[in-house]
């Protein structure tokens, strides 16, 4: 067990096209959920990357002529819930672990100074749906970590996650001292706005230019160089 006042940085991971892809089955979730939900077939999905479910979910609603009201958005955030359980064999058989992925948690989990988390768009229960398949969990404390049921604005996310970390561990975690990795413009966006340290990952819609772009200083083709991303962390 680490000792609180060992640690020194809060890694916040994101999960899609960061740590994991699902191959398709996001949108086919949504293709199962929403017909449930609203009692008319699926149509069209809002774009969805680097956002909160929060915020899919709403615009994927009014795409439906449905306005998104508590009601109608926790009926298609349970009917989502449901059908990720329901495809949990599924999504372990097609959803795959990005290169490098597995071998970055590990050694940051045996770095004593370290403490993972995630900040991510998923609902809490399909992050965790998500990472059990693929038996990433384990490196990670899926209670100091944010969810897009959390908040629909992203940056919101960071917040949510340094004050669990807090009240968890006992420790706060400075701006300096957080970090946030992940594949889109809005991971960035949202560690700029919070003030944190981010690392970008270009695996994947946005390559590096578009991430440079969006304001990050530190950008990787993908996770495969653990030594470097252990540096960039600790820097």
């Amino acid at each position: 067990m680490i000792a609180p006042n060992e640690l020194r940085r809060l890694v916040l991971w994101d999960i899609d096209h960061t740590l994991l892809q699902s191959r398709g089955m996001g949108r086919e979730m949504y293709e199962r959920a929403v017909p449930v939900a609203i009692g008319r077939p699926f149509q069209q999905l809002a774009d969805v990357s680097g956002r909160t479910e929060l915020d899919i979910i709403a615009e994927t609603l009014k795409l439906h002529g449905v306005e998104p009201t508590d009601e109608a958005i926790g009926k298609l955030v349970n009917a989502l819930i449901d059908s990720y359980e329901a495809g949990r064999d599924e999504f372990a058989s097609r959803a795959r672990a990005l290169p490098g992925a597995r071998e970055a948690l590990a050694a940051l989990e045996a770095e004593p100074t370290v403490h993972q988390g995630v900040l991510t768009g998923n609902l809490r229960a399909v992050a965790r749906i998500k990472l059990v398949a693929l038996g990433l969990e384990q490196f990670l404390d899926l209670e100091t970590s944010s969810y897009g049921d959390d908040h629909a604005d992203r940056a919101e996310l960071v917040a949510i996650a340094r004050e669990r970390a807090a009240q968890q561990l006992d420790r706060q975690f400075a701006s300096d001292d957080t970090v946030l990795i992940g594949d889109t413009p809005r991971d960035v966006a949202a560690a700029l706005t919070a003030g944190v340290k981010v690392i970008a990952v270009a695996s994947g819609r946005s390559d590096v230019e578009e991430l440079k772009a969006a304001g990050a200083v530190n950008v990787l083709n993908n996770l495969s160089d653990t030594a470097r991303l252990q540096r960039l962390i600790e820097s």
